[in-house]
């Protein structure tokens, strides 16, 4: 009875305090392993006219950063609107129902507001692509509705996939040129499911929605239709980078520690290959988010919408002789975010402050005049969205985990002091990048972004610098200081917790 209460209070009191009408819906949409690729972020390569249309018809953040470059501890961070230091997740294949129970998600908090939540697809982790088709490490208390559908992709193409790793797929790199048709394909699925749930909430405009659209794409296997998507971009169009060996002495060992060995075997081919797959992949998921976002408007459903679209982390195309992610450099840290909030935002905005993917949890709360956690760590960006130039908490935090976590197996990455786990923080202002690794034991970097936008030239160790570095530092420590729970601790995985998403409403 207790429980059933719990969810039914909640719900009441949503209903009596206001109609849907009064309440914006919400839909909330992620692409896997995706970078700043895109059209609309300055790529000149790539071919992305639906994301770029979005950007257009809403506020592009230019400076967007997730918490943790690694997509277990980045989505539960973002869906619970803590650091990773607070949630406890710091590997893939775990829920913070493990570590925080009762933590009220993103949308749980909605669904304790009255709206509708529904999930499709990949919002927490899921071991792609093996777990495609199945709930994955979901939270089933965010959801009253979860669709897991399987394409092509996953059920018969895996034979015929190359990859770097023989008989291994999502960890590595891998890619394919699909000759079957697009709407077979799992994320095209994907996207007729969610038009049928806005189908549905459009019939139903009593109660208003917070539809959340997981995109597997790009992440590995890079598989999509070979036309349109793969034609879209020649080989000898895509960018190479110097191979890991040619970064300068300077930059730390803790840096590259995301390399993995197999990616010896690239070729100058099979970069340009796996680049173009890439490319490939992100066309495709592309005309998917097309397809949702042509629905909310065709159904009457976008002037009460709120639209986010975003990725769970950055990823490496070969910058700094990198691939993937895992890395503490711009490109593996940094996110597209874009954010419509009609009545809020003015088309076409840009915001160059830096912000952090922690923010959307009390941004959407606001926007929605929902009750949120009491210990939520991220700012709300409300005020950024109605003006680009308003001043907000101006740098945004990443760490990651070399060492105990089974990373940091790069060709001279450090094990740590006895083979045990250690952390970098990397720090970005509008301006920087400053990142230490073991509190600076094993390496310090600082980027200045005016004039080295690739992060190619380390000013860590150049006296000129000493006073930058000095201050930086400082904020630096405040910053991952404040990342912990008030106790400092950072919760540890409990077995016995496993069940407690059954038991939390």
């Amino acid at each position: 009875m207790k429980t059933l209460l719990s969810v039914l209070v909640p719900i009441l009191l949503a209903a009596a305090a206001g109609t849907a009408a009064e309440r914006p819906n919400i839909l909330f949409i992620v692409s896997d392993d995706l970078n700043n690729y895109l059209g609309c972020y300055g790529d000149p390569r790539a071919q992305t006219p639906h994301i770029d249309a979005l950007a257009a018809r809403g506020v592009r953040f230019e400076r967007a950063y997730c918490t943790f470059p690694l997509c277990g501890p980045s989505r539960n961070s973002m869906l619970t609107g803590l650091y990773p230091n607070s949630t406890g997740i710091l590997r893939n294949a775990q829920i913070f129902r493990q570590t925080i129970p009762e933590h009220v998600s993103l949308p749980q908090a909605f669904r304790h507001a009255g709206y509708f939540a529904a999930r499709l697809g990949k919002l927490y982790h899921y071991n792609v692509p093996k777990s495609v088709g199945t709930g994955g490490h979901d939270d089933p208390a965010s959801w009253e509705l979860e669709l897991n559908p399987a394409g092509v992709d996953r059920l018969e193409e895996e034979d015929e996939i190359f990859t770097l790793t023989p008989g291994q797929f999502g960890g590595t790199l891998s890619w394919y040129a699909s000759p079957r048709s697009e709407d077979k394909h799992t994320d095209a699925i994907l996207a007729k499911d969610a038009e049928w749930v806005l189908e549905r909430c459009a019939r139903d405009r009593d109660r208003p929605f917070f539809v959340a659209v997981g995109f597997f794409r790009p992440h590995t296997p890079y598989v999509a239709p070979k036309e349109p998507y793969f034609g879209l971009y020649r080989l000898e169009d895509m960018p190479l980078f110097p191979t890991i060996d040619q970064n300068p002495p300077e930059v730390p060992a803790a840096a590259l520690g995301s390399y993995k060995r197999e990616q010896d075997q690239l070729t100058e081919a099979l970069r340009r290959e796996c680049v173009q797959a890439y490319y490939a992949s992100i066309s495709f998921v592309d005309a998917q988010v097309g397809k949702v976002i042509s629905a909310l408007d065709r159904l009457g459903l976008a002037e009460n919408t709120i639209v986010v679209f975003t990725s769970d982390h950055g990823y490496h195309m070969g910058e700094h002789g990198l691939w993937q992610k895992s890395s503490l450099f711009e490109g593996s840290a940094r996110v597209p975010l874009l954010v419509v909030a009609p009545g809020t935002s003015k088309p076409g905005t840009v915001v160059d402050e830096p912000v952090s993917q922690i923010d959307l949890y009390p941004t959407l709360a606001e926007l929605a005049g929902i009750d949120a956690p009491g210990n939520l760590q991220g700012q709300s960006l409300v005020p950024l969205l109605a003006d680009p130039s308003a001043q907000g908490r101006g740098w945004a935090l990443t760490q990651v985990m070399r060492g105990g976590s089974g990373r940091g197996k790069g060709p001279s990455a450090p094990a740590g002091a006895g083979g045990k786990r250690f952390f970098g923080y990397s720090l970005r202002t509008e301006r920087w990048r400053y990142t230490e690794w073991h509190e600076g034991a094993e390496g310090r970097e600082l980027y200045d972004h005016q004039s080295d936008p690739g992060e190619l030239v380390n000013l860590a160790e150049n006296p000129e610098y000493a006073g930058t570095v000095t201050e930086l530092s400082r904020l630096l420590g405040e910053a991952a200081e404040s990342s912990f729970p008030p106790d400092g601790k950072t919760p540890e995985v409990s077995d016995s917790a496993l069940w407690a998403p059954l038991l939390v409403p």
